[in-house]
């Protein structure tokens, strides 16, 4: 039986990437998706914009007013851009906060009172899961608004994952390595043409290649699911060895 049968689900970020993987996936799998983007189309994936707290808290009442609930948000809107620390401009930095950091936290804000046990759920609540990144966990050069913004989203995750449980909601994010996106290639052209080889080789992987975002996605479905009812305030790692 598909695991989100009957269950709402918000999924930011879903034009593309991750977040169109696990938009994609949680259908699969039973749960009436609603996709936020700046690139929406207002059909299949709504136009929002995660930093503005008007939009967030539009798109939220519409996914509830359409649907009667909400059970699943994930947060995978993001951005990333490699410059040297003394040349990130105070505008780069703070759309780094403002879309991996803020973004999050307004969106998980305004989901909270639907996503309780309280509201019909019995002693069951929903779950949000964040998607931080192995920068989050471990430092990386030239990227320091980027290693800044999703660090602050995984103590973001395990503080709310603390604070809401008594409330029946887990929280869970996923840190991943290098993914293959259609952004992936504006991000490597943003790294500095001077950029010391040793430093970007820490961020080499013992498995070859980069992530699927199928793969990003199946890890998101199973911590909103059932499956793992047990699990919150976790930060799992999906990176082919990188941390190792």
């Amino acid at each position: 039986m598909p695991h989100f049968t009957g269950k709402v689900a918000l999924v930011t970020g879903a034009a593309s990437g991750i977040g169109a993987a696990t938009a994609a996936l949680l259908r699969e799998e039973g749960a009436t998706v609603v996709g936020v983007d700046l690139a929406g189309d207002g059909t299949d994936v709504v136009k929002g914009d995660v930093t503005d707290p008007a939009s967030v808290q539009a798109f939220v009442a519409e996914a509830v007013a359409r649907h009667g609930r909400l059970d699943v948000v994930a947060n995978v809107a993001g951005i990333i851009r490699f410059s040297h620390v003394e040349e990130t401009t105070l505008a780069d930095w703070q759309q780094h906060l403002a879309v991996n950091l803020t973004g999050p936290f307004l969106v998980s804000q305004a989901a909270i009172p639907h996503l309780a046990a309280d509201r019909g759920r019995g002693s069951s609540g929903g779950a949000i899961v964040n998607v931080a990144s192995i920068a989050g966990l471990k430092g990386q050069a030239y990227t320091a608004a980027y290693c800044a913004s999703k660090g602050g989203l995984v103590l973001l995750t395990k503080s709310m994952a603390v604070e809401l449980s008594a409330r029946g909601i887990r929280v869970n994010c996923v840190c991943p390595g290098g993914v293959d996106t259609p952004l992936i290639g504006g991000v490597v052209s943003s790294i500095p043409p001077d950029a010391t080889p040793a430093l970007m080789a820490r961020l080499d992987s013992l498995i070859p290649g980069l992530v699927a975002p199928a793969a990003i996605a199946e890890a998101i479905a199973y911590l909103a699911s059932d499956a793992a009812s047990m699990i919150t305030g976790t930060a799992l790692v999906i990176d082919g060895g990188t941390q190792s």
